[in-house]
């Protein structure tokens, strides 16, 4: 003669319990997939910053508003245009990804040295980006930095300045990923958007 428990049989309390805990671990394993997923951006900027090699480089702000966020600076680098002339111009067409190799001289704002399709032959310091265009004189570059925010009211003092005054400080990781860090002013940092 067997005896069986009823302990865990479907109506008893051990499981009544055991059917409860599923939901719970459900909706659990939903809320870490969404951490997981804000947490990534996250992780990948703290990495570029925390790795990267800060750069200043000079931009021309324009200053616009934005209803929900405050003000913010229009990021215009000076080298998203580089001259077709410079080395490795030939070789890349609208739309293609490249690395520019930078070189910098001091608190100098850096400078296009090269552009290259792969990481390896762009140097040692490179940033990456899209080409948008390319003329007989000019290769215009995308590299995803094109808004540094603000508090509100911030704004309208870049957009009075001269341009030779701003620069942006960007970190830029060994593999070409960049952010901006610091809006500069005169050379002393005006606004940082670090995430320390």
């Amino acid at each position: 003669m067997s005896v069986t428990s009823n302990a865990d049989a479907p109506g008893t309390v051990s499981g009544a319990r055991s059917v409860f805990r599923l939901p719970f671990l459900r909706w659990g394993l939903v809320a870490l997939l969404q951490l997981g997923l804000i947490a990534i951006p996250l992780a990948d900027r703290l990495q570029v910053q925390m790795t990267g090699t800060v750069v200043p480089l000079e931009l021309i702000p324009v200053d616009p508003r934005d209803l929900l966020r405050g003000d913010y600076v229009i990021i215009n680098l000076a080298i998203g245009q580089v001259p077709a002339n410079l080395p490795g111009g030939e070789t890349v067409e609208a739309g293609d990804q490249v690395f520019v190799g930078l070189t910098r001289d001091g608190d100098k704002p850096a400078e296009p040295a090269v552009l290259a399709k792969a990481r390896e032959q762009a140097g040692s310091l490179a940033i990456s980006g899209t080409v948008l265009s390319k003329s007989e004189e000019e290769i215009r570059i995308d590299y995803g930095i094109d808004a540094f925010f603000l508090p509100e009211g911030e704004g309208r003092i870049i957009e009075r300045l001269e341009t030779a005054r701003v620069l942006l400080e960007v970190s830029i990781a060994e593999d070409g990923r960049s952010l901006p860090v610091t809006l500069l002013v005169d050379g002393k940092a005006f606004r940082s958007d670090s995430i320390f």
